[in-house]
């Protein structure tokens, strides 16, 4: 039997939460009451949120570490994503964690992206405790949402000990926290003596030589490239001669350049490292997620992280536009190429491959969200490119076609759950669930096939006028439920290059939406509406009014537009069709037909009508 000890100066805590249930508001506390700032220090909000996509969009996208000082115990915190579409972020980091806080919303309850990171929690035998945060909200509901918490459980399989979790109440804004919902705590002290009674220190074996699991990657100008993970077993010291045992049993040398832990935000260097702890290695270039570092006498392999298959692909290629290389510092595709491959280093759930094109690649990831935050990192990274529409990836077993389906959850009004039914069950969707509670809304449930949400989520808003709802998790591969449309209206297509003129745009508004203002430049094939029939129309947008010696009194010279609506890229993705690419740069987001030639496109259609009629 081997002899593990536990490291009982240490904590290594993961925090779950669904987004926008309090997850950083509460460590940005945690940081306050532990000492880590200094009294009267200017502190900005969110502090774990570090990237500007964060920040904007309200939500954590990349796995974060930090650490906080409490009663002489070192507590490790780990910020996990709560959205599926970042479920490489999250494997990743729980293989650093021993236990988990489960934050859940007071009024919301648990939902379905909570459910899919405590599920992984669950399955990697992780110490387990329940916070239920925003008990001071008007429609706070604390009993009901602990009763959906140990239903959630159940429905996970958990065992008896992880079904008697430590339970605790807090307003996270104010940092506070209670034993139960009716008092009124002063500070968040008894969370963190819950962390270090109930959470247990990392075990290791001393006898066991020095290993650690590669859970991320950094790069620094000055040291190179930086593994970061937690040691398993042993410790490690400045100047160490040491290997990294990579996927294809390749063993590259290592020598620890420099050692660093994490002190709050920072990480500081340190000579040895203890075991349990987290930290971050210098000194090898060629290092990857799941590596293990380990020494030279006793090489032994840690088992890799495993993510879940990539549900969805998106081809990435260069702009082939007519304005290509106008707006962008990044146009080429070998820059394009080593972007991405970067991005396969950083994370574990994405996957690049070449496709027919050469000038275009093949990335595969966990959801068009995912794929959406990549092409907004790239675009602010000075990057010109286009991007295809988001289309799931469909498998062959026993000869019959699958594809994934996802587990759909709505809370809307009453009011609006014929559309929402409606609509769904276009997309080949199946309810499987109705809750009404008599309070005005309702909770459905579908299986729905994953292609059906590309694009239904902006329809969702509109068709329950901001107020509904929506989560998904992926349940698996199931068999494919056939083709429906998910567009129902055609494309306004410019038919030459120029400007947007107002008087041609106006004449154009009647057709449908308009998506550019007078003075965008256009081109041959560019989208610049959506037609409200359902067949494309080829349009001149940069027509100009025929200017005579007679006026007619009045209004005649003012054209009055209907006001546009900005480009947004999720927009862009959800509203191609499989003819047509959205083409993005640092400065605009155009859409465009794969041809861009209205004659070349007119000849294609009709040799596809040709075969109908005979």
């Amino acid at each position: 039997m081997s002899n593990t000890v536990q490291n009982t100066e240490l904590r290594n805590i993961a925090i779950i939460a669904h987004v926008d249930h309090g997850k950083t508001t509460l460590v940005d506390a945690m940081f306050k009451q532990s000492g880590l700032f200094r009294e009267g220090q200017n502190v900005d909000e969110r502090i774990m949120d570090s990237m500007d996509l964060e920040r904007e969009r309200g939500i954590t996208i990349a796995a974060k570490n930090c650490s906080v000082c409490w009663k002489e115990t070192k507590i490790n915190i780990i910020d996990t994503p709560g959205h599926a579409d970042f479920g490489g972020e999250v494997e990743r980091s729980l293989s650093m964690a021993d236990g988990a806080i489960l934050l859940v919303d007071a009024s919301e309850g648990p939902l379905p992206q909570t459910r899919f990171v405590l599920k992984k929690a669950l399955e990697q035998g992780l110490s387990l405790m329940v916070v239920i945060n925003k008990v001071d909200r008007q429609d706070a509901r604390p009993d009901e949402v602990l009763d959906e918490i140990y239903d959630l459980f159940i429905d996970l399989d958990a065992n008896e000990d992880q079904l008697d979790f430590p339970l605790l109440y807090a307003i996270g804004r104010d940092g506070i926290a209670m034993k139960t919902a009716e008092e009124r705590g002063e500070n968040l002290h008894i969370l963190l003596d819950m962390i270090v009674d109930k959470v247990p220190g990392p075990s290791h074996n001393p006898d066991e030589p020095f290993q650690m699991l590669v859970s991320d990657l950094s790069y620094s100008d000055y040291l190179g490239r930086l593994a970061i993970g937690k040691i398993h077993h042993g410790i490690a010291q400045s100047n160490d001669q040491l290997i990294c045992l990579a996927d294809n049993d390749k063993v590259l040398p290592l020598k620890v350049t420099k050692l660093q832990t994490y002190d709050g935000l920072k990480v500081v260097p340190t000579e040895v490292c203890s075991p349990g702890d987290i930290v971050v290695v210098a000194g090898i270039e060629d290092v990857h997620i799941g590596d293990t570092i380990c020494t030279k006498e006793s090489p032994k392999a840690l088992p890799r992280i495993t993510v879940d298959e990539p549900t969805v692909s998106m081809r990435f290629g260069i702009n082939t536009s007519p304005l290509a290389g106008k707006e962008g510092k990044h146009v080429q595709t070998n820059k394009i190429k080593e972007r991405l491959h970067k991005e396969t280093l950083l994370n574990v759930a994405i996957q690049v491959e070449d496709s027919e094109n050469r000038d275009a690649y093949l990335v595969k990831g966990r959801g068009e969200f995912q794929m959406a935050i990549l092409v907004e990192q790239m675009r602010r990274e000075g990057f010109e490119l286009s991007v295809g529409r988001p289309e799931v990836i469909i498998k062959e077993e026993n000869g019959k076609k699958m594809e994934p389906i996802e587990h759909l959850f709505v809370d809307c009004d009453e009011d609006f759950m014929g559309i929402v039914t409606e609509k769904i069950q276009t997309r080949k969707g199946r309810m499987t669930n109705m809750v009404n509670n008599g309070t005005g809304r309702v909770r459905l449930e579908f299986s729905v096939p994953s292609r059906a949400l590309i694009g239904y989520r902006d329809e969702f808003l509109t068709d329950t006028k901001g107020t509904g709802m929506m989560n998904s998790y992926l349940e698996g591969y199931g068999e494919h439920r056939g083709e429906f449309s998910s567009r129902y209206t055609g494309s306004l297509v410019a038919d030459r290059a120029g400007k947007g003129v107002a008087y041609g745009l106006f004449n154009l508004e009647p057709r449908g939406r308009i998506f550019i203002v007078p003075g965008d430049p256009i081109y041959e094939g560019m989208i610049i509406g959506e037609h409200n029939r359902d067949n494309d129309i080829n349009v001149n947008a940069s027509k100009e009014k025929k200017l005579t010696n007679m006026r007619a009194s009045g209004k005649d010279e003012a054209v009055i537009l209907t006001p546009v609506k900005p480009m947004t890229l999720e927009y862009a993705l959800n509203f191609i069709k499989d003819d047509e690419q959205v083409e993005v740069t640092p400065i605009s987001i155009r859409l465009r037909k794969l041809e861009l030639s209205a004659l070349v496109r007119h000849r294609e259609e009709g040799k596809k009508k040709k075969p109908k009629e005979q």
